[in-house]
């Protein structure tokens, strides 16, 4: 399972959001965060349709998307998005 996260260099909510993803990481073995800049992955950030950062994207083993959050995720919300992803 996948997390893809957006951030931006500037971006308090950026560094919120890393700690939750951090936190889920710890709790959940299977979960792989992937952090990317959309300066620098600006291709991959259209791909995606991100038009604000934060932006978490959690994958099933498929790459089928079961949840998405712009803003800041509390810890519920992605664990949730982890459980149906697994």
């Amino acid at each position: 399972m996948e997390l893809t996260y957006y951030s931006s260099a500037f971006c308090e909510p950026c560094m919120q959001t890393r700690a939750v993803l951090a936190e889920v990481e710890r709790l959940v073995p299977q979960a792989s965060v992937r952090e990317l800049d959309v300066a620098r992955d600006a291709g991959e950030a259209e791909a995606d349709g991100i038009r604000t950062t934060p932006t978490v994207i959690v994958r099933d083993a498929n790459g089928v998307e079961v949840f998405r959050a712009t803003g800041v995720p509390t810890l519920a919300q992605v664990l949730v998005a982890a459980a149906k992803a697994i």
